[in-house]
């Protein structure tokens, strides 16, 4: 189950590159996010070969960035530019309380079960908020479905992270009476990770492939929009442009 959902996390890192939206809005944050955990994953399942340090650190450090990508990466579902500002200083404020945590507990597990607290419910909230909106788009005006996908997979993945870091690190079902690691519980805790993971990672490139499409339409509407200007810089339009195009993306503001 390992070696499956490490290939399925290179799925959305090679949709991503393949349908070049590498530079396109937030997604260069879902794709370094995606890159880090797909190497942390062939890290710890052997298939490269590396220090016991190095494979510690790359998972702290996975976890740091966890939450400010994330976060970053759902400015995307934003539908104001003042929105977006807020979420951006979030991840300006997340940072800094890192660093704060970082500096007076060091870098050791217990500063990443600190930091993760608000940052999993921080996520988790901003995904359940856009999910029941996104949803709402896809079912009831058949648009965005792309966009439904994408935050579907967050909150599931999201949701199961979170159940999995309070079983794991604020319950400590892992350990025994004695205080000892209890392996089978180890062993079966990665392998609901693993699981989620590549659920997660294949509904993620699902959509991603499918918003690419509707990406790749609104690009066509602004071109011709701006072609159409060009030919009638002097003409003023009975409605706004929005309107004209049927309401194509409502959420697109900028």
């Amino acid at each position: 189950m390992g070696f499956i959902s490490t290939i399925a996390l290179f799925l959305p890192v090679a949709f991503i590159l393949l349908l070049r939206l590498s530079t396109y809005r937030s997604f260069p944050a879902l794709l370094f996010y995606y890159s880090t955990v797909f190497i942390y994953n062939l890290l710890t399942e052997g298939y490269i070969k590396a220090p016991a340090d190095v494979v510690y650190y790359w998972g702290l450090a996975n976890n740091l960035l966890d939450v400010p990508l994330m976060l970053y990466f759902l400015t995307y579902f934003s539908t104001s530019k003042k929105f977006m500002q807020r979420m951006q200083m979030l991840v300006i404020g997340f940072l800094v309380w890192e660093a704060i945590v970082l500096t007076l507990k060091g870098l050791n597990i217990d500063a990443i079960t600190i930091i993760l607290a608000p940052g999993l419910l921080l996520v988790f909230g901003y995904c359940l908020y856009f999910f029941t909106r996104q949803v709402k788009l896809a079912i009831v005006h058949r648009k965005a479905t792309g966009k439904a996908m994408i935050v579907s997979s967050l909150l599931f993945a999201y949701g199961c992270y979170t159940i999995i870091y309070l079983m794991y690190y604020v319950f400590k079902a892992h350990l025994d009476a004695n205080n000892e690691v209890k392996a089978q519980y180890v062993e079966d805790t990665f392998l609901v990770y693993f699981m989620v993971t590549f659920l997660s990672s294949l509904l993620i490139s699902a959509g991603i492939f499918i918003e690419r499409k509707r990406i790749h339409k609104l690009t066509e509407l602004k071109i011709t929009r701006k072609e159409l200007s060009a030919i009638y810089p002097e003409t003023k339009r009975t409605a706004p442009f929005r309107t004209v195009l049927l309401d194509f993306d409502k959420e697109h503001w900028n």
